[in-house]
């Protein structure tokens, strides 16, 4: 399964007006743990339909979500809910990704 991308421009209507949780992956197609980390995203996508969104965003594409959130390592995951970010985890822990969307 391929995870939807979000934008600068998508960012409001698809993350902070989304209803229920949403996880987002801040990656970059340069970095390698990012493609590590890309299936992790994807099997919570599945696991979880229906109660959580999964999206990525290319920081090189979208720079000004990017530093809104004060992304400087990626792969950095994020949980939002009600638009507010809840959660987040630095690197490709693919573990920490697991029990993030566990504790929705």
């Amino acid at each position: 399964i391929s995870v939807p991308a979000v934008t600068d421009e998508t960012w409001q209507s698809l993350i902070i007006e989304a209803d229920g949780p949403v996880l987002v992956e801040f990656w970059a197609p340069w970095c390698g743990p990012c493609r590590i980390i890309h299936p992790v995203i994807a099997e919570l996508s599945t696991e979880y339909d229906g109660k959580l969104k999964c999206f990525k965003l290319n920081t090189d594409e979208s720079p000004s979500t990017t530093t809104k959130y004060g992304i400087r390592s990626i792969p950095t995951i994020m949980i939002f809910k009600n638009g507010e970010k809840k959660d987040a985890i630095i690197g490709s822990d693919a573990e920490r990704c697991r029990t993030l969307g566990r504790g929705i």
